[in-house]
Order: C-alpha cells, then sequence, then structure tokens
C-alpha cells in the first residue's frame, strides 16, 4: 500500500488479548455468550452506527483459538493484529500497524476502548468525539464522577484488607473508556511509558506521564466493564433495556 487512507478522523482500537481469569470461565472473557453472541461481539457493534469511524484494529492474543469463529457483519473495516504481554503493548502494536501498514496520517484520533465494556452507548461515543475533535485538548476519556464513599486499604498479617484511611471523593473519577487521543500522541507517549518501566493501566495514565492533563467527560452509568461471573447477568439487563429503547 503506497497510499495514505483518504478516511474520517476517528479510528477505534479494541485490546482483547487478555485471558480474564477472574472470570473462571473456560474462555477469555470476551468470548463469553451475552444475547446470542459474544461479549466483543456486542463491543464492536457498539460502533457500527457511529458517523466517521474510520476502521477497528482488534489486538488478539497471538494463539487465539475463538477470533476464527466469530461471524462479524460490520460496515466498519476491520483489521486485527497480534496483542502484547500488557494491554499498553497490545494499544501499542495496533497503532503502529495504523502507521506502518495501513499509513494513517499522525493527526487521525485513535479510541481505545475495553473489548469487556458491551453496553457503551453510542451518545457516549459521540460526546466524547464532541469533546475532543476541534478543541485545544489533549485528548479525553469516559468518566463517571465518584458517588460512593472511598476508602484506602492496608493489608493485614494474613492478607486481610483493612481500612487505611477515608478519601476525599469530591475530585475522584471513576475512568471508563473509550479514551481518545491523536495517533502520534498516544504512540509516543505509550512507547515512552514502555521504555521508563512506567506502570500504565490505561491510556491516559501514559499521556499523564509525559505530563498531559486529559479532558474528562462525563459518561451515562451503563458503561460497566465485565469483570466477575456478576456483571454477565448485569451488562445482559443493560443491553437488553438499550435496545428495547432504541
Amino acid at each position: 500500500m503506497n497510499n495514505k487512507l483518504s478516511s474520517p478522523s476517528v479510528w477505534v482500537v479494541i485490546p482483547a488479548a487478555g485471558v480474564g481469569k477472574r472470570m473462571k470461565a473456560d474462555r477469555p472473557k470476551q468470548y463469553l455468550s451475552l444475547l446470542g453472541k459474544t461479549v466483543i461481539e456486542n463491543t464492536l457493534s457498539c460502533f457500527s452506527s457511529v458517523n466517521n469511524i474510520a476502521g477497528i484494529i482488534v489486538s488478539l492474543h497471538p494463539n487465539d483459538p475463538y477470533w476464527s469463529d466469530i461471524k462479524l457483519n460490520l460496515s466498519i473495516p476491520l483489521y486485527t493484529v497480534d496483542g502484547g504481554k500488557e494491554r499498553s503493548n497490545s494499544v501499542l502494536n495496533a497503532l503502529k500497524y495504523m502507521q506502518n501498514e495501513l499509513f494513517v496520517d499522525d493527526s487521525h484520533w485513535v479510541m481505545v476502548h475495553d473489548a469487556a465494556r458491551p453496553c457503551l452507548l453510542q451518545e457516549d461515543i459521540e460526546k466524547l468525539i464532541s469533546s475532543c475533535v476541534g478543541l485545544d485538548v489533549i485528548g479525553g476519556i469516559l468518566a463517571k464522577k465518584s458517588s460512593d464513599t472511598m476508602k484506602r486499604s492496608q493489608l493485614g498479617k494474613n492478607e486481610e484488607s483493612f481500612i487505611a484511611s477515608t478519601e476525599d471523593r469530591e475530585n475522584l473519577w471513576h475512568a471508563l473508556t473509550p479514551q481518545m487521543f491523536r495517533l502520534k500522541e498516544l504512540s509516543d507517549a505509550l512507547a515512552y511509558a514502555l521504555d521508563k518501566n512506567i506502570v500504565i493501566t490505561d491510556e491516559a495514565s501514559a499521556l499523564e506521564a509525559i505530563g498531559k492533563s486529559p479532558l474528562l467527560v462525563e459518561a451515562t452509568g451503563s458503561n460497566i466493564k465485565i469483570t466477575n461471573p456478576d456483571d454477565l447477568a448485569l451488562a445482559e439487563f443493560l443491553l437488553s433495556n438499550n435496545k428495547g429503547n432504541t
């Protein structure tokens, strides 16, 4: 491919190389059944009706035995790359693929979204895009203000958790996804963090590591992440309710 892609400016990266040990299932959580489809199929469909999505890149475990069984019917171009040891490696592999194989311009926006967040609403995607595009911001993330009393813990002699202190929740937010940044800025930040062995828990923390302050965009409460077995039932309820209101 010799020419740069002529396409809308927003790409989506889905890191899906994890195994999800906390689910205690026979397969990674992104391949569990949810309303007759896999979790990741429901997640990908969140972007199917959003304008200006150029394409989706999914980072998969190199030995993933499940992806080939999925039958997708998306109007959006879909690519796959090998994931890495950590989330940051998987995301960076996708970004490098965009730069080196698809020749996507470095100024294009990239949204990174968890494979196990299938209840994302289109209105939240569009809110994040409109909050970032055209504004003088490094990028932004969907997030929710904390409404709970927050406790910091300390471990006891037998690994029990005890309360160490109560934290002021006034300025605390729960970080969600998607998280949206320009291709080169996110790629450079992730590469820097990996080179310096900085612990990166989400894409925003990579930008924070180089002194940037991403925007917080308040999201709806339905954007849950499937982590534990009980989350599947909640996701099914939320998806059924959302479809019933469309």
